[in-house]
């Protein structure tokens, strides 16, 4: 890769085609990549991976260590915590009946919030209807169509999303013996709790 392609400001990297409006905040050694646009009020931890062709509307905050992948869009009211991974060509919405003729005011009442756990996958082609919590660590699989809250660990696949199963912090997905879930692969432990899943210690 050409390093002239970058503006470097000693905090982030940026390529050259990307817009980043004047008062975005954006953390140390995160890297946004070609046409992708952040606006001026939004805030983006360290560490991250912006792809190719995002956009990061206003009122959004991204936590530290995420990865958004190209052609994302991410509108006004997502909040997405640490360590949130968002597939290609997925996303968000922030208004449940939106009309062009009768246009709802931004950041009003009409303008549902979304909140993303820390730790969870959202797959390819995902819609999050507007107004949901994605719990802790869960995993969304690709095209699925989210419309209500989502526990932490869950699986959930399908249009509307329906959960198949739990998943490791990993990603694994867990199996059960009597009333605890196992990972093959980590050998975490969880149990059920009112909601979704917590780590046995």
């Amino acid at each position: 890769m050409n390093i002239m392609e970058w503006e470097y400001n000693m905090e982030y990297f940026a390529h050259s085609t990307a817009v980043i409006d004047r008062g975005a905040y954006i953390g140390k050694n995160t890297r946004i990549w070609h046409f992708s646009h952040v606006s001026s009020k939004v805030r983006i931890g360290k560490k991250c991976n912006i792809g190719q062709s995002v956009f990061i509307d206003n009122n959004t905050t991204i936590g530290n260590y995420c990865k958004i992948q190209n052609n994302v869009n991410i509108y006004e009211g997502v909040v997405l915590e640490d360590f949130v991974f968002c597939g290609p060509s997925m996303t968000f919405t922030n208004v449940k009946i939106p009309r062009a003729r009768y246009p709802r005011e931004r950041g009003g009442c009409y303008y549902l919030k979304t909140l993303v756990k820390e730790g969870a996958s959202i797959g390819a082609h995902v819609t999050i209807v507007c107004g949901v919590t994605i719990g802790k660590n869960a995993l969304i699989g690709s095209g699925a169509v989210v419309t209500k809250d989502v526990p932490n660990h869950a699986i959930i696949v399908g249009n509307p999303g329906k959960q198949i199963g739990w998943a490791c912090e990993c990603g694994k997905r867990l199996y059960k013996t009597e009333d605890v879930f196992h990972c093959s692969d980590c050998e975490k432990k969880y149990k059920e709790n009112t909601v979704g899943l917590e780590e046995l210690k």
